[in-house]
């Protein structure tokens, strides 16, 4: 990635950083555009509740187009808040709306687009970054409650960046480790093929997605992580 672009798309991600906190700056486009996704969740936070056994699960497309989500996840009760090519700035810029001070039994996120192999990518200490704000955000108005990242998941449309991916989630996971409220839910070697590449059986003809057989290692993964911490239906 050229430095100049990759320094001006830096700069643009961290403007809502001072919109938040001092008002003065407006957010970029590349996250107000997600408005009309987020205004149909404060819809639902209309008419859905949740309560201490809740699992609110949230992030990008594939937490969207999860259609067998309450089925797979049971016993688990769940609430499903996905949007689009959600990004880590867009997402923690939009956390108060997305992720309301209710009860929840844990808040389960999954955003994968940060690294994509397009040259908007940021680099893995940026997605670090984010995550720690995200953390943040979220801690403002779920203090105690449990917070679940799930490791990004190989595939085969974005392998030839399966690197930086892995080395992002590296680091969420070392900092999740050291914080009892923060979980990291490892994906990536149950999505490996026995020759070392990402397995295309788990994914759609646009081998980025899951397929049937996809979501339901992820909800096998899921639901053995969380019954380990003890955090349980």
């Amino acid at each position: 990635m050229n430095p100049r672009s990759g320094a001006a798309l830096l700069a643009l991600l961290f403007i809502f950083i001072s919109y938040q906190s001092t008002g003065q700056s407006a957010p970029p486009d590349e996250i107000l555009k997600w408005e009309n996704d987020i205004a149909h969740f404060d819809s639902l936070n209309l008419v859905e509740m949740s309560d201490a056994g809740t699992l609110l699960v949230t992030g990008s497309s594939s937490v969207r187009i999860w259609n067998s989500i309450h089925k797979d996840l049971a016993p688990y009760q769940v609430m499903q808040r996905g949007y689009g090519g959600a990004r880590m700035a867009d997402f923690s810029y939009y956390a108060d709306r997305i992720i309301k001070p209710h009860q929840f039994k844990a808040i389960v996120i999954f955003v994968a687009n940060d690294i994509a192999g397009v040259e908007s990518d940021l680099t893995p200490k940026e997605v670090f970054r984010l995550y720690k704000d995200l953390v943040k955000q979220v801690r403002k108005r779920n203090p105690a409650t449990p917070l679940c990242w799930i490791e990004v998941t190989p595939t085969p449309k974005r392998w030839n960046v399966s690197q930086e991916i892995q080395e992002a989630s590296g680091l969420i996971e070392t900092y999740c480790n050291k914080h009892d409220d923060l979980h990291f839910i490892s994906t990536f070697d149950q999505y490996i093929s026995p020759e070392g590449l990402a397995d295309s059986t788990f994914f759609k003809k646009d081998m980025l997605h899951l397929n049937r057989d996809g979501y339901l290692q992820w909800a096998g993964i899921i639901k053995t992580y969380l019954e380990e911490a003890s955090i349980e239906p």
